[in-house]
């Protein structure tokens, strides 16, 4: 390393107590999605932070029918180097509010994905100016605040995401890291919902050609079916999360009720459920079978199958094995390990993936720990250091 980095990553590490005590006020901060005054609360923690950096910063609001809190933008201008977006996000799954460390062990709701890796890119960008290394360069840093559960419609909720990367060069997101391992590709989230009818009538007479076979028995063939061709497809993971059916049937996406009499043959069945898909060409071939199957009725029955595009894939390219090369190599020169690719089969959906189209991107750089969206959720104290000097490098390098 130059001397140069030595004083990048020497401030770094000197600072990590300050890094830590930030981490702690923001999980201290309620920020669940839908809690959209706790989600500002913790874009009112950084944004000065960034006002500090002489970044400008402004709070993008959402349209009051989305239920969203909207997001942080911090920009700098300069003249050189690599154009970059950095991504990250203020809203975590659960409800939290509370920090806890016993030894190397931070807990609580977000400390891991992802208020952790928002510190981090933080605090390497500051690491940057204290030694005068952000003067010039064009960095601009993304924080949404619905990234756990994107508002919709996702072409307004990600509109500023994307005119950012059509201005940037490359894009680093701070989701957690899994291991020593960064993020090259993800799956896609996208959901289907099934709607099955059949006629009603005498039990006696189901699976005859009078009534024929019921919605659920219709339903059950179409997810058993996904269940066994489905599997054909590498990477791709397709589950019924839901299922509601009987002869008296409520059903609005996320909830329903049902009610049916032992002796009467079922009429309505919904089920609701998502795929992960490796890419968007792997996605339109399973929902063509997932089409073909649903088509087979069985006696007296139809099926309706729809489907709702949610987080694109983030699909591996040189340009992205690239950036994780550079990655390696600053971690390698800081006398840490290696930096492999995670498997996507591993990872849920992001941001990234709204960018990765547009630009190389690399996500995974983030806190260290486990138990994203669970309450076991935790980080690993030691691994910050680690983790904000081998950003800081790598940033560094992008922007000479």
């Amino acid at each position: 390393m130059s001397s140069e980095e030595s004083k990048i990553a020497s401030w770094a590490e000197l600072h990590t107590p300050e890094l830590l005590a930030l981490l702690k006020q923001s999980v201290e901060i309620n920020s669940p999605t839908e809690n959209t005054s706790g989600v500002r609360r913790v874009g009112a923690l950084f944004k000065p932070e960034f006002d500090q950096l002489l970044f400008k910063t402004r709070w993008i609001d959402m349209p009051p029918a989305m239920k969203r809190a909207g997001h942080l933008f911090a920009e700098h201008e300069g003249t050189h180097g690599k154009r970059i977006l950095l991504i990250g996000h203020f809203d975590t799954v659960l409800p939290g509010g509370t920090y806890k460390r016993e030894g190397d062990k931070i807990s609580g709701s977000g400390v891991y994905d992802m208020k952790g890796g928002d510190v981090i890119m933080l605090y390497a960008l500051k690491a940057l100016d204290s030694i005068g290394a952000l003067e010039g360069t064009r960095i601009i840093a993304a924080f949404s605040g619905d990234e756990e559960a994107a508002g919709v419609p996702l072409d307004v909720s990600r509109r500023d995401l994307l005119e950012a990367a059509h201005r940037s060069d490359l894009a680093l997101a701070f989701e957690n890291a899994i291991g020593n391992d960064a993020t090259v590709a993800r799956r896609s989230s996208s959901s289907w919902r099934l709607e099955v009818t059949g006629v009603s009538g005498h039990s006696s007479l189901i699976s005859t050609p009078v009534l024929g076979d019921g919605a659920i028995y219709e339903a059950a063939r179409i997810v058993d079916e996904f269940r066994q061709q489905l599997k054909a497809f590498d990477g791709l993971t397709c589950n019924p999360a839901f299922i509601v059916g009987g002869s008296d049937v409520t059903f609005d996406e996320g909830k329903g009720t049902a009610a049916g009499k032992l002796n009467v043959v079922p009429n309505s069945a919904y089920v609701r459920g998502d795929l992960r898909a490796l890419t968007a060409a792997q996605l339109e071939q399973v929902r063509d079978k997932m089409r073909e199957i649903a088509s087979h009725s069985l006696r007296r029955t139809s099926a309706k199958i729809t489907f709702q595009d949610n987080y694109p894939a983030m699909e591996a390219t040189p340009g992205n094995f690239d950036l994780l090369k550079q990655l390696s190599q600053a971690s390698q020169d800081l006398g840490y390990a290696a930096v492999g690719a995670m498997d996507p089969k591993d990872r849920g959906a992001g941001d990234i993936s709204f960018v990765a189209p547009i630009i190389p991107s690399l996500d995974g750089l983030g806190a260290r720990g486990g138990g994203a969206h669970a309450k076991t959720e935790y980080a690993d104290a030691v691994s910050f250091p680690e983790l904000a000097k081998r950003t800081a490098i790598l940033i560094y390098r992008l922007t000479r």
